[in-house]
């Protein structure tokens, strides 16, 4: 079958199309930048450019689709723009709209556990749009997921951040309100399954992980995944209110906002094991928290330059080195392999359990920062002379790190080159930055420079060199492409590979 999916570009979406090309169906994705967001798979997934927020961006989106799954939706509101009433009920009237146009026979909705009771505005739209969904004239199916977790998603994967990186983590209310948060791809299993079966026509569904949790619960399960202990502080919910206005403007991500509170407040669980549809319908097996908690650790998305603050900046250390025995392609995989070695104190490598040591194509490293706690890279281009690690969400940076190294003409020298292109991530980092922590940075990379001219061999007679630039609009450009191509290409391999 062919699929139009909208929202295919976020955690429930990506894993979706995925579960769906693995079904053996063709995919079009409808989404802003689709024309982009496609590419990341590499067969069987084709672009229409809009949003479902507009009538008229969407419309020839559904030509030729035997079903329409739309997930598109907002949890947060930005008003005037971008509205629970616009997108979640708007966007879903639109879509039916066009899946009745285009003549699709099956119109699958996924709307959100507690949606039939909630409370919150989130889920009071939810509900509508959810009765908008059933005026479809053919087969329609109404999903309700609990909390969905998987790379990037807005709650767990914030807490594991959090976890990693700072002394004390803000529990809400306690913390001890449940929740039954279910791993990405056994929701994009259920999701393909949901397309496919006929006997599942004007129905809701209720989806959800297979164990009732808490956010104290989750904490102390990242704490132990990460070997990080940081302290547990209640905050009250009238707090939270105000604590997570004031993150926004500082660019600061939390696991809650006000309309998860709520949320959360509500019971976001199913009552009864039996009317969990992805076990009693779906017979999906569902993977248990900790083994998802487990693949989340080394899963979360790559951050890049565009998603900082601040100005753009190119920095390069390098030594030519006179005198050694080694090729360049010899140093650098000697390089590569005592490359925990060769980090200076205020790196320290292997700082989680079972982490790996030595960088390679596709591995995620996670390193420690003294007054940072642990970050983490991921090993995005590797090759006998180069390779670039790509920082990940929860990195004070946003950006990439790339060790090079290269002969240098006739003269027998090697050239080593570490080049940073980063930003910060945030305001509170952007400051960290312009104090410390750049200082920090520049000493962190000449000291590495150092040691592989010590490694090498040989010397360096004019000692380690520097340059910061600040990069032109043109060029910043370019290498927020080239990052980007390279974090598409990972993606593809990766699925090309299941």
């Amino acid at each position: 079958m062919k699929i139009l999916v909208t929202g295919g570009t976020g955690v429930v979406g990506e894993a979706a199309v995925t579960a769906l090309l693995a079904h053996g169906h063709r995919v079009r994705l409808l989404s802003r930048k689709a024309s982009g967001d496609s590419r990341q798979w590499p067969d069987n997934v084709e672009a229409h450019d809009g949003n479902v927020a507009d009538a008229q961006s969407v419309r020839g989106s559904a030509d030729g689709c035997d079903a329409v799954l739309h997930i598109a939706g907002i949890v947060d509101e930005q008003p005037p723009e971008v509205t629970f009433e616009r997108v979640n009920i708007g966007g879903t009237r639109n879509m039916v709209a066009e899946a009745q146009r285009a003549g699709a026979r099956r119109f699958v909705y996924v709307s959100s556990l507690g949606a039939d009771r909630g409370e919150s505005g989130y889920h009071r739209s939810k509900r509508r749009a959810e009765e908008v969904a059933r005026t479809f004239d053919g087969d329609w199916l109404v999903m309700r997921p609990g909390n969905v977790y998987g790379p990037g998603d807005e709650v767990i994967s914030l807490l594991l951040k959090m976890v990693r990186t700072l002394p004390a983590v803000p529990v809400i209310d306690g913390g001890d309100d449940p929740f039954q948060p279910m791993w990405a791809e056994d929701l994009g299993e259920a999701i393909a399954l949901a397309v496919e079966r006929k006997d599942l026509a004007r129905r809701d569904l209720e989806l959800a992980g297979p164990e009732r949790t808490t956010m104290n619960d989750v904490i102390k399960r990242l704490s132990r995944i990460t070997d990080r202990s940081p302290i547990s502080i209640p905050v009250p919910g009238f707090l939270a209110e105000w604590g997570t206005k004031i993150a926004d403007k500082l660019g600061i991500d939390l696991p809650v906002n006000q309309g998860q509170l709520t949320m959360l407040r509500e019971r976001n669980v199913i009552e009864r094991a039996g009317d969990n549809a992805l076990v009693s319908v779906f017979h999906v097996t569902p993977t248990p928290l900790e083994e998802g908690l487990k693949k989340l650790a080394d899963a979360l998305p790559e951050q890049l330059p565009s998603e900082g603050v601040g100005a753009f900046k190119r920095k390069r250390f390098w030594a030519d080195i006179a005198g050694s025995s080694l090729t360049a392609e010899a140093l650098f995989e000697r390089f590569r392999q005592k490359f925990s070695e060769l980090a200076p104190w205020t790196v320290q490598t292997g700082v989680e359990p079972g982490t790996p040591q030595v960088p390679d194509e596709g591995e995620t490293l996670t390193l420690g920062l003294p007054l940072r706690g642990n970050i983490q890279v991921r090993v995005n281009e590797m090759s006998p002379r180069s390779m670039t690690f790509v920082t990940l969400e929860g990195h004070p940076l946003a950006g990439a790190v790339r060790f090079l190294c290269d002969p240098r003409g006739d003269a027998g020298l090697l050239r080593f080159e570490v080049r940073v292109y980063d930003r910060p991530a945030n305001l509170v980092d952007w400051l960290t930055m312009t104090t410390v922590g750049g200082r920090m940075q520049n000493a962190t990379w000449e000291a590495m420079v150092e040691r592989v001219v010590e490694l090498s061999g040989g010397r360096a007679e004019r000692g380690v060199q520097d340059e910061t630039t600040t990069l032109e609009e043109s060029e910043a450009e370019r290498v927020e492409e080239w990052l980007k191509e390279l974090v598409m290409e990972r993606k593809r391999e990766e699925r090309a590979g299941t």
